[in-house]
């Protein structure tokens, strides 16, 4: 089936349903020609006629630390069905897995359920190694109304879906309570004003020499600086056009980066922010909710947490998602594909989320998820999940979608926060690059 971008522009949803509220979605299928497909793209397997397969691998690379809870939920399944699971260390991060994954489409031996981040599914979409799961969702019995709006949206393309949510975060703000109290300030920023008015507050009093602090380009920046720029009404894409790197509202939410940092009161880490924060050497900053665990450990300080700040434009739909999900390949079996439904609903059911939240710090997937056993044990994950469900938005396509872009947006961003250079002119060159790697890598294989 082509792909054609010009004739039907993709169709996720970027707003958020509450999370007791999440109404049944109701897609059809129109994906990529996985495996054997009618016109519409939906898969011509007779799903009722079709038994479960005694034995399927999961490829992972444990996120968050999760081998031993996932060894866990997938012997429950076994005991449950009866069905075979061998877990496969297939990478040491989601790229690894991807690289395992699309290198084995040759030899056929494939993970059947694979864990796939938010930057690597849509790479093996386009390859044609995923299969649209609604259809075997569905047959296999899993009810994907219950999953939070916005992350099971994230894997949606063209009207179907390809993976479902699994290990999945949002970046949340992080501010040090004691630094805040010496300053005498008793409210978290709801606003990048606000931040600044609480950062040049903890510098004139001399309570921190940083009071906020920017990633470095190998820690995501463009993911943690999306907030940002969305809440100054800009992007870093429009789907599939770049133009909005270059629009006002990105002009001048990079600027006012810049100018933090030339200001003097933020600074772009040389390791990690989350580890900044947590040896008290800066007041603030952007990071993942996995994050909350490791840094209320670490840290002598009391750690708050609040929903990320808005913009002069947008104050609400400013939280990007992230982490991973897990997908199903398109080279297995159907027998192979229905066990793999089932394992992954599973995995992301609304009692194993919870267990797998508690044990790796990632949000639990399920909008009928009882969270209130990780509330007691670390009152911020409430904020964290709080944010979840009202705040977040699905991440631009350039930086997610376009293999490479994330890097071209990594290091442009960093050159911009550690010199003078001129933001425009930046963004344009950000711009030219995100545009050629779409056009001369992407957009064929797309309309191919």
């Amino acid at each position: 089936m082509s792909h054609r971008i010009h004739q039907t522009r993709a169709k996720r949803v970027t707003t958020t349903f509450a999370v007791l509220g999440v109404a049944a979605l109701g897609l059809t299928a129109c994906g990529p020609a996985v495996g054997s497909t009618d016109a519409s793209g939906s898969t011509e397997v007779d799903w009722a006629s079709i038994e479960p397969a005694e034995s399927i691998s999961f490829w992972t690379n444990h996120p968050g630390g999760s081998q031993e809870v996932e060894q866990q939920l997938v012997d429950a399944f076994t005991e449950e069905t009866g069905i075979e699971v061998e877990v496969v260390t297939a990478g040491a991060n989601y790229e690894e897995v991807s690289q395992r994954f699309q290198t084995a489409q040759t030899s056929g031996d494939v993970g059947d359920l694979v864990v796939m981040s938010d930057a690597t599914w849509f790479t093996n979409y386009v390859n044609d190694s995923l299969l649209a799961l609604d259809d075997t969702f569905a047959a296999a019995g899993g009810d994907t109304s219950t999953y939070n709006a916005t992350l099971f949206n994230d894997y949606l393309y063209e009207g179907a879906h390809y993976a479902v949510p699994y290990a999945r975060s949002t970046t949340i703000y992080y501010y040090n309570k004691d630094h805040y109290a010496e300053a005498g300030i008793t409210e978290a920023p709801t606003t990048w004003d606000e931040v600044r008015a609480n950062s040049l507050a903890l510098v004139e009093g001399g309570v921190t020499d940083i009071a906020f602090t920017f990633p470095s380009a190998e820690d995501y920046p463009a993911w943690m600086m999306n907030n940002l720029v969305w809440g100054y009404g800009g992007g870093w894409s429009d789907e599939w056009d770049a133009s909005a790197i270059t629009s006002d509202g990105t002009v001048e939410a990079v600027q006012f980066a810049q100018d933090a940092v030339q200001d003097g009161w933020a600074n772009v880490s040389s390791g990690s922010p989350a580890d900044d924060f947590a040896a008290g050497v800066t007041s603030q900053f952007i990071g993942s909710t996995g994050s909350l665990g490791g840094v209320t450990e670490t840290a002598a300080f009391e750690v708050g947490v609040a929903f990320l700040p808005g913009g002069p434009v947008e104050q609400e739909l400013v939280v990007p998602t992230g982490g991973a999900g897990i997908a199903i390949s398109a080279a297995s079996t159907p027998e192979e594909q229905l066990a793999a439904a089932m394992l992954a609903d599973h995995l992301t059911s609304a009692e194993n989320t919870v267990t797998f939240s508690s044990q790796t710090g990632y949000m639990p997937v399920r909008a009928d998820a009882d969270a209130s056993a990780l509330y007691a044990e670390n009152p911020n994950f409430e904020v964290a999940v709080e944010q979840l469900a009202s705040r977040t938005r699905s991440q631009d396509f350039m930086r997610v979608f376009l293999p490479g872009g994330d890097l071209v947006l990594a290091t442009g961003l960093q050159q911009i926060l550690t010199s003078d250079d001129d933001v425009a002119a930046s963004l344009a060159e950000m711009q030219a690059e995100l545009e050629g790697l779409y056009e001369n890598d992407l957009q064929p294989q797309l309309e191919g």
